[in-house]
């Protein structure tokens, strides 16, 4: 969901782009790696808190940066209220599944 995010330019990644996003209302989502640094992830957590905008960490760095079909990204921003409502309903869907499985292993 994410790549198709991108491919319809409805993302925006990198930490300014990002924030930006954020600052002027246009982000809807927001993605940050688990990689990412504690500052960054507790910088964008009190601005996401602050704006209302949804935050979730997810996936590592190169997993981010492959769904938009870039490099490595830190965070993103999905800027179609749609879109992010669809991957917000996948990653609860995955995050479920995960705990699932890992608790009927213990």
């Amino acid at each position: 969901m994410i790549g198709i995010a991108a491919k319809s330019g409805n993302v925006v990644s990198g930490e300014f782009s990002t924030e930006k996003a954020v600052k002027t209302g246009k982000a809807w989502l927001v993605i940050v790696s688990e990689e990412a640094s504690d500052n960054t992830r507790k910088k964008f957590s009190n601005m996401t808190e602050f704006y209302e905008v949804p935050m979730y960490a997810f996936g590592t760095k190169e997993e981010l940066g492959h769904c938009i079909g870039k490099e490595f990204r830190a965070s993103l921003a999905v800027v179609d209220e749609r879109l992010a409502n669809a991957i917000v309903e996948k990653i609860n869907a995955y995050t479920a599944e995960s705990k699932l499985n890992n608790g009927g292993n213990n």
